[in-house]
């Protein structure tokens, strides 16, 4: 009889990420997963921590802890708003946003791409069925394929993850699937250049299909940026790495 870790070993890492997201909610496909943990896999011989600004249930943080179990190297760092189910908000036009307050200060969520009623009802209403908020069912998708070690969730945006960070804190990776408007997008670029090492990469999310806060933003902050080489654009994501010198 073949040792159960031999079977993982010999499994295609893609059948594991996909058997691990198989009931985890989110809209990342299986090959950009893959090129999520590629990457993750790939940078473990750099210094510093995964960053992920916008982490919903937990799809993706899961192909990017995968890899950041098997090499044994850094914390993937979850930044998300978290909304529980009260937070959300009908908007006049019938979409649909929300705010949660977080030490005292509101963050709106989906204030400038709402949710419309069709996809709220369908998606997102459902998670609350048996979760009182996003960051219980994160932390459950997380703690049930025992990655809870190699994940941290953050409740808050980038702006507040790196005020609680130290002045040494590194990132070699960073996955931006935050808000979509422009000026946050901005702000998450701003707000985790300066931790990037060089060689690491910064990988954005819808870049270049439907939202052009991202597009501008990635055009302004990194096409644009003589610290950046440009990587690759794979579907609906956008890959570049920071100069080594």
């Amino acid at each position: 009889m073949i040792a159960a870790e031999a079977i993982r070993t010999t499994t295609p890492i893609i059948d594991q990420i996909e058997e691990l997201v198989s009931d985890v909610p989110g809209w990342t496909p299986i090959d950009q997963l893959f090129t999520l943990f590629q990457l993750a896999y790939s940078t473990a011989n750099l210094l510093g921590d995964i960053v992920e600004i916008g982490s919903w249930c937990g799809r993706s943080a899961l192909a990017l802890g995968l890899a950041t179990r098997l090499t044994g190297t850094g914390t993937v760092n979850c930044v998300d708003l978290f909304p529980e189910k009260d937070d959300w908000i009908e908007n006049p036009d019938g979409s649909y946003s929300f705010q949660v307050t977080i030490d005292g200060q509101i963050h709106h969520g989906y204030k400038t791409h709402t949710c419309w009623r069709e996809p709220f009802e369908r998606d997102v209403i459902p998670l609350y069925r048996k979760n009182h908020s996003l960051l219980h069912l994160f932390q459950t998708n997380t703690a049930r394929h025992q990655l809870q070690d190699v994940i941290a969730a953050h409740r808050g945006n980038s702006e507040t993850f790196v005020r609680s960070v130290p002045n040494n804190f590194r990132c070699r990776l960073a996955f931006l699937d935050g808000d979509h408007s422009y000026e946050s997008v901005c702000s998450d670029i701003d707000n985790l250049e300066g931790f990037l090492v060089p060689g690491g990469w910064i990988c954005f999310d819808d870049a270049f299909s439907y939202y052009d806060g991202v597009n501008r933003a990635i055009e302004d902050r990194i096409l644009n940026n003589p610290r950046f080489e440009l990587g690759q654009q794979m579907t609906r994501k956008l890959f570049a790495a920071r100069k080594k010198a």
